[in-house]
């Protein structure tokens, strides 16, 4: 882990919001993305966003180069992709990592970094636990 933020940076989407950014906003809504297909289960959100009191948005990830994301920006709309399924979004679904910190404040923020690819995960805190948000396998993973 280095501490520099330049190298910390991802190479191909940037330096992004800093995760510190989030400490001491209030969580209050949750809006996800998943792809959805007959073939197969989701594995997990596509993206998630973090909406604060104010309305700010914190969009968290995978990049191509497996980097967590972590940037401004409000949720897209879903799409239909024929035959390979679509991608959904909307609010949270109850019983996802986030949903049992809604209305909490973030308390502390801590990151991972890669020296090939930088953020390669955060662990947001809250006042009854913490929430990994991680970029494994270029998939988005959220415990």
């Amino acid at each position: 882990m280095n501490d520099s933020a330049g190298e910390r940076a991802c190479p191909l989407h940037g330096p992004g919001l800093p995760a510190e950014a989030l400490v001491g906003r209030r969580l209050e809504r949750v809006v996800t993305s998943w792809h959805r297909s007959e073939a197969a289960a989701p594995s997990g959100p596509l993206d998630v966003w973090l909406i604060d009191a104010t309305g700010a948005f914190a969009h968290l990830a995978t990049g191509s180069d497996w980097c967590l994301i972590v940037a401004g920006g409000q949720p897209h709309t879903g799409w239909d992709m024929g035959a390979h399924g679509r991608v959904e979004v909307g609010p949270l679904a109850d019983g996802t990592p986030f949903g049992p910190h809604l209305g909490q404040l973030v308390t502390a923020v801590g990151e991972e970094y890669d020296g090939h690819t930088g953020r390669v995960a955060a662990e947001i805190a809250f006042a009854t636990g913490r929430v990994r948000c991680a970029s494994r396998a270029g998939e988005l993973r959220v415990t």
